[in-house]
């Protein structure tokens, strides 16, 4: 964010589940429940909140100019609850309401070093991360990957690497893509 913001774009990060009712749901209910929602309740939760993310946070948002970045989208609806066996295409029909982003990116790492990372914080707790389920939902992603919907970054580099790989794949794509918005002076 900063390293955009320094380069003189005005991003604004946000994340799924939102902050919204919905997402609040999901993280209270779904993610750290003591119960396994079904995955098609999941699918269309997560679709729900995203609409509610769409339009009351992110889509302001782009109208004002913002270059916004996002912690997942539509694609990790498509990974996990297509790790959890609902069809692809009806996971992306249940979102045809929600804008893809213009830029996706994927950093891939292996299942085990997923569920290490995730060792010892709350999100750990979902019964959707197990090694079975990481390796599902790896296979989706670099399907996602091959299709040409997500940009792959190696993520068993160096924390720095990673970071500045990501940065230039980012500041690519805004060099040949934003248009800064024009301030209009009425008088």
């Amino acid at each position: 964010m900063e390293n955009l913001r320094r380069r003189g774009f005005p991003a604004v990060y946000t994340a799924e589940p939102s902050n919204g009712v919905v997402g609040r749901f999901i993280r209270e209910h779904v993610l750290r429940g003591e119960e396994r929602v079904p995955s098609v309740v999941e699918a269309i939760l997560f679709a729900i909140d995203r609409i509610d993310h769409m339009e009351r946070e992110v889509e302001p948002l782009l109208r004002d100019g913002k270059v916004v970045v996002s912690d997942r989208c539509v694609f990790s609806s498509l990974a996990y609850q297509g790790a959890a066996g609902l069809s692809l295409e009806w996971i992306e029909e249940i979102n045809r309401f929600t804008p893809r982003p213009d830029l996706a990116i994927y950093i891939d790492v292996p299942p085990k070093v997923v569920l290490e990372r995730l060792s010892g914080k709350e999100a750990h707790a979902s019964v959707m991360e197990t090694l079975k389920t990481q390796r599902e939902v790896r296979r989706v992603y670099l399907r996602l990957v091959k299709m040409g919907r997500l940009v792959f970054v190696d993520g068993n580099q160096p924390i720095n690497e990673v970071s500045n790989r990501i940065l230039e794949i980012v500041l690519q794509f805004l060099r040949e893509n934003y248009r800064a918005p024009r301030r209009l002076a009425h008088g």
